[in-house]
């Protein structure tokens, strides 16, 4: 493919030779000069002045004297698209494998491939042109969209309802069971009955070994477009808005909402029963317990908001050398000492 057919297809702007064939993409200090490359983050400017890429993703106003530039208002999307032109997609294999075991009742639409070893029970309902690979299982009366794609040992349990273009990689577990138990007289634990379901809307990735619990009563639901990245923990009775990100380790407790667009980077968590405003951003390993506003950046355990954190993690680097002139000015007015004695610690 070349240059000026991507800048084409991608409705870039080409400042450089249309004919040059392309090969593939990488990173900039990976890429060779058959191949492209992105700069969307102005850190890695001196990396894109040195990288031997065949031309570079860039905003309408970035110079990079002597490279060749494909100039887009979103270089990072260009990019990610242009990753599909080379990308090594597997053969569909249609039919349904001689091992997998579908129930009578099963209902399956047009198109379908399912491979080895899957399992689908009593009345559940797949639209066209699904794709399950092996060892998949699909519970009982589960109703499940168009091109519903589940990678190897991903489950949908039991009355889970999935939209359209939904995507479960490798051990995605849509519907488990909350963690609901009730404290009894002898401190051992009853076991509450999730008797609710996951609703899960259209365009939603969940990715591998996440888990969905199902609610109680009512429902959990993850609303269009929700992208979920691996080892999240969704506790029961969660609503996540729509094209909300929780990235890798993110964990909410049960009955958290968050709005649109939010941001839970990762290892992050929340506490139960809060809310989180559309568009506010939780910054990486930081524990929401109250509820934040729209927009707001927290960060932090305790969260709160960012640059007030930051101010206070500047300060906490600086705490021995803050105390050390403490003590000095202490000691030169005559103030008792606050500190333990000896033998008091």
């Amino acid at each position: 493919m070349t240059l000026g057919e991507i800048a084409v297809r991608l409705d870039c702007t080409l400042e450089g030779p249309e004919t040059l064939e392309i090969e593939g993409v990488s990173a900039l200090e990976e890429a060779s000069d058959r191949e492209l490359a992105f700069l969307a983050n102005p850190r890695y400017y001196q990396k894109a002045l040195a990288t031997r890429a065949a031309a570079i993703f860039v905003d309408q106003t970035t110079s990079l004297p002597g490279k060749h530039l494909l100039r887009s208002a979103n270089p990072y999307l260009a990019f990610a698209r242009a990753v599909e032109f080379f990308a090594m997609v597997p053969p569909r294999r249609a039919g349904i494998h001689s091992t997998a075991v579908v129930a009578p009742t099963a209902k399956i639409g047009r198109n379908p491939s399912i491979g080895p070893y899957v399992v689908i029970e009593d009345s559940a309902v797949i639209g066209d042109d699904c794709v399950l690979k092996s060892f998949v299982v699909i519970y009982r009366g589960a109703r499940i969209g168009h091109r519903f794609l589940a990678h190897s040992h991903a489950v949908v349990r039991e009355n889970v309802r999935v939209g359209d273009d939904v995507i479960l990689q490798n051990g995605a577990v849509l519907g488990s069971d909350g963690f609901g138990f009730a404290r009894q007289a002898d401190g051992s634990y009853y076991k509450i009955a999730a008797a609710g379901t996951v609703v899960v809307e259209d365009g939603v990735e969940v990715q591998a070994n996440s888990c969905i619990d199902r609610a109680t009563v009512g429902e959990t639901r993850l609303r269009r477009g929700v992208k979920v990245d691996n080892l999240v923990q969704i506790g029961h009775g969660c609503d996540i808005g729509e094209h909300t990100l929780l990235c890798g380790q993110v964990g909410l407790a049960g009955s958290s909402k968050l709005g649109r667009e939010v941001v839970f980077a990762g290892q992050s968590a929340s506490a139960g029963h809060l809310s989180v405003g559309d568009r506010a951003i939780v910054t990486a390993q930081s524990g929401v317990g109250g509820d934040v506003e729209p927009g707001k950046i927290v960060s932090g355990s305790p969260a709160l908001d960012n640059t007030r954190w930051l101010r206070c993690t500047a300060i906490y680097a600086k705490l021995p050398e803050i105390y050390s002139a403490f003590r000095k000015i202490r000691d030169r007015m005559g103030f008792a000492s606050t500190e333990p004695a000896e033998n008091e610690q």
